[in-house]
């Protein structure tokens, strides 16, 4: 059990659990109805792709010994949230499991089939063949309806001990249905059987079962992306340092990280200071100077010499940690659109069950002879067992999915579509996103009497060979103006995270790094700072020959595409961990105001904003520290090259540079939804008139089962139509201003 931390009702708690035996979305809603039933529960939510169980209810009536007898009686298991490896375990045991009982039914169910169209073909020059061909029909079936059906009816079982039969014991019921009157035929000394309905069913069902795991294994990775400390650290004992397991590292404990290392655990710097990346909890573009006595997070890199910190925060109680356990409880609660399938799913199966029973009394009551009393009680079950209606919305994702793979954006779960296509607002972290995620060259000036060029030149012999960023970015921006070296460079001293001293062959001197650090060289600095970008200044024989600004740039086409996204309709926001100055700068380049900019938000306050934005939401981030937003918002977008947690986090994946993936991916979702209403409009229709026309008069179970391929037929057609058509942005006016949603207090 995990209880809510951040509960703040006293008389209501909420905790997590991990359900075992889930096979399907309808043995999700039979937990939920049998835990719903006991008291003080008030209510119960599975996410079934990662078998989580969210209950709130009474303290007192969340204990697990309780809850797990409660499941246990429907034929379920209950325990604490899985860790991810074991939950990586389980599934690919269940694809293991799935694929076995698949090549089963492809074995099996293929002569089932063939010798069932000979039948139909009348393909047999003689009756005695016919009924030879019927029993090789049934023996063929019997492996694919025993072995491989076993599941169905399992699941079957426990959703009808739940009293919330779903479309498992629906499936199973006409499976069997179907082979008991076939060999009630065949007893009768009737070819004309119906093996290959079960099997249909059953393999076309378990094909579906299969893929769905898959995805459910490939999800849960979001979690194992995020950061993993080494096995081992180094811990000072008895004066000295010596490898440690790091769960058994304790609070107090000192560590030692060598340069570009992650710290493993949280602590407090005993350096008198550090230069930290803290992009991970943070998104901050540069480094940031930590002194002594400062906390440092797990999941930051050491970018100066190497650190020793004290310990405050054990191995699972880190701040990452934290995340991770927020993205459960992010996971758990389920969206409208879950709730209203669960209550669509609710009836669906019951209806269809009654209606076979009352045709199958009707019958017998009017006197119908009781094997065709029975072949129209099944023609109702097969008739009524949702094929349209479960594809209309898989087969409209399918074709969005591949028409927006094809406009460079995956979208890791199809599903996905159905939110996308009704977002009202998007925000989007600016460095990786809006940038390239590295500082560049934005300005160069030089001292009065200088040229920019010499001074390039000086910079770019001072940058060589240094591993700061900023250095870096000097470097690259002196060679991308077409500035070489010319001169030979003696040695050079990097003083950590101030700057940097070079000797020239010729005898000059170079210092290269901040206004402080040059001050304190006695290099006298004057003049105004840059505001919203780094400055780095350089010193040429203890005379100052100029400064440069480096900071980020937007990326190509970023200003376009949110102008066009805000034409639509859409609130647009800039939600960063980078200071005020830097937000504001890209904003204005991209064309977003002062008050749709939101700087300095770590990830909680970045969660805040994007539920108090107007809903459905979308963000896009591509750090560790954005991957509790990416779980907040309504639909995530990890951009190209972003970090393995953002993009196992998100829904939605660009696969090219900039934002216009999110353009294409909005475009395409809301075509998609066109056409998942039109195939649920025609799986409808379908459903009513051929429960109608099975109800009231005897339909052959063959007819029953052209009757669901065709219904299948034309929602693949109308799929289909997401491939042929093309929609390119089209200009509109633009619409009223959308108001700023107000900021939740912290």
């Amino acid at each position: 059990m995990m209880p809510n931390p951040n509960r703040d009702t006293p008389s209501v708690d909420e905790a997590l659990y991990s359900v075992q035996g889930l096979w399907c979305t309808s043995c999700a809603l039979a937990v939920e109805a049998q835990l719903q039933r006991l008291a003080e529960v008030e209510s119960a939510s599975v996410h079934y792709p990662s078998a989580t169980l969210l209950v709130t209810g009474r303290r007192g009536a969340l204990d697990e010994a309780r809850l797990a007898a409660a499941l246990c009686r429907i034929g379920y298991g209950l325990g604490p949230p899985e860790a991810v490896a074991d939950a990586e375990a389980r599934l690919e045991a269940e694809s293991r499991y799935l694929m076995l009982r698949l090549l089963t039914a492809a074995a099996f169910g293929m002569w089932t089939m063939i010798a069932s169209l000979l039948i139909y073909a009348g393909a047999m020059p003689s009756p005695e063949l016919e009924s030879v061909m019927a029993w090789v029909s049934g023996a063929f079936a019997v492996p694919v309806v025993a072995y491989v059906g076993l599941p169905f009816y399992r699941a079957g079982w426990r959703t009808l001990r739940a009293r919330r039969p779903g479309m498992d014991a629906l499936v199973s019921l006409g499976a069997l249905g179907a082979v008991g009157v076939s060999l009630w035929l065949l007893v009768r000394g009737s070819p004309h059987v119906y093996f290959d309905t079960a099997v249909m069913l059953i393999g076309l069902l378990l094909a579906g079962r299969l893929v769905e795991t898959l995805s459910r294994h490939r999800g849960l990775q979001a979690l194992r992306s995020l950061h993993e400390p080494p096995r081992e650290v180094e811990c000072r004992v008895n004066g000295g340092w010596q490898p440690r397991a790091l769960e058994a590292v304790r609070e107090g404990d000192r560590l030692r990280v060598a340069s570009r290392e992650v710290l493993p655990l949280d602590g407090r710097l005993c350096d008198d200071e550090a230069l930290l990346d803290l992009s991970p909890l943070t998104g901050e573009s540069a480094p940031r100077r930590c002194l002594r006595g400062e906390t440092v997070a797990a999941g930051c890199r050491n970018l100066g010499a190497v650190l020793e910190y004290e310990v405050t925060a054990r191995a699972g109680q880190c701040r990452l940690d934290r995340l991770r356990e927020r993205m459960w409880w992010q996971q758990a609660r389920k969206g409208e659109l879950q709730r209203l399938a669960d209550r669509f799913a609710a009836w669906l199966s019951p209806l269809a069950l009654g209606l076979a029973l009352l045709t199958l009394t009707v019958a017998w009551l009017a006197g119908v002879p009781p094997d065709e009393a029975w072949v129209r009680a099944l023609s109702v079950l097969v008739v009524a067992c949702p094929c349209a209606v479960g594809l209309a919305i898989p087969l409209a994702g399918l074709a969005g999915g591949s028409q927006a793979l094809a406009g460079g954006v995956a979208l890791r779960d199809p599903s996905v579509l159905e939110v996308l296509g009704r977002i009202r607002s998007a925000a989007f972290d600016k460095t990786g996103t809006l940038t390239p995620g590295e500082p560049a060259l934005v300005g160069v000036r030089p001292e009065p009497g200088g040229a920019e060029a010499d001074l390039l030149r000086l910079g770019l012999l001072a940058a060589q060979g240094s591993e700061h960023p900023l250095a870096r970015a000097l470097g690259r921006g002196a060679r991308d103006a077409g500035i070489t070296a010319g001169a030979a460079v003696l040695d050079a001293e990097e003083f950590s995270g101030q700057g940097r001293r070079v000797r020239l062959a010729d005898g000059r001197v170079l210092l290269l790094g901040s206004r402080a650090w040059l001050n304190k060289r006695g290099v006298p600095v004057g003049g105004a700072e840059y505001g919203e970008t780094s400055e780095v200044l350089l010193a040429c024989d203890g005379e100052l020959m100029g400064r440069f600004a480096l900071g980020e740039r937007p990326l190509p086409g970023t200003a376009e595409v949110l102008m066009r996204l805000r034409r639509q309709g859409l609130g647009l926001a800039l939600i960063s961990g980078d200071g005020a100055g830097p937000v504001r700068r890209i904003a204005r380049e991209v064309g977003l105001r002062s008050e749709e900019c939101y700087p300095r938000r770590d990830p909680e306050a970045k969660a805040r904003l994007l539920a108090a934005m107007p809903q459905p939401s979308l963000y896009v981030g591509d750090g560790i520290n954005d991957v509790l937003g990416l779980a907040t918002a309504s639909v995530g977008v990890a951009p190209l090259g972003a970090s393995p947690a953002a993009q196992e986090g998100a829904s939605v994946v660009l696969l090219r540079p900039g934002i216009e993936g999110v353009e294409t991916a909005w475009r395409v979702a809301r075509r998609t939804r066109r056409v998942m209403r039109q195939n649920l409009l025609l799986s409808s229709v379908y459903n009513l008139l051929a429960l109608g026309l099975a109800v009231s008069m005897p339909i052959p179970p063959l007819v029953a089962v052209l009757a669901m391929v065709a219904s299948s037929l034309s929602v693949v057609v109308n799929s289909a139509r997401l491939a042929w058509q093309d929609e390119r942005p089209r200009r509109v006016p633009p619409p009223p201003a959308v108001p700023r949603a107000a900021e939740p207090s912290p």
